[in-house]
């Protein structure tokens, strides 16, 4: 799910539709994250949609690099904010094409890093 929601990502961005970009950006990098728990301890996740929670409980934040851990805070709001129609016009200021493209390469390197620790 986590390729498939990357796949989405990169649409949303073909659309022009970026708000949806930075949400399926998060999307991504928790299922990925929620498969490295799932690995790891043989249980289901946790149920939150907290990147740096979901990384502390599968021991990642430990060896995360420092700019994965960067990149993870940057994606946290992305989540809740683009729900909300009161955040969505201020997210949507910050989110240009550019800026899109660069959490999309950010996304694609850290889903890869967790990938290779599965």
């Amino acid at each position: 799910m986590s390729d498939y929601d990357f796949e989405t990502a990169e649409a949303m961005l073909s659309s022009g539709r970026y708000l949806y970009v930075g949400f399926m950006c998060h999307q991504t990098i928790e299922k990925i994250i929620k498969a490295f728990f799932c690995s790891k301890f043989d249980e289901p996740s946790p149920f939150s949609h907290n990147l740096s929670y979901l990384a502390g409980k599968t021991g990642i934040s430990e060896i995360i690099p420092e700019d994965f851990k960067e990149f993870i805070n940057l994606l946290e709001p992305l989540n809740i904010e683009a729900r909300y129609p009161t955040h969505k016009e201020q997210l949507l200021k910050s989110l240009t094409k550019a800026r899109c493209e660069e959490i999309l390469v950010k996304t694609k390197e850290l889903q890869i890093w967790v990938k290779e620790r599965l």
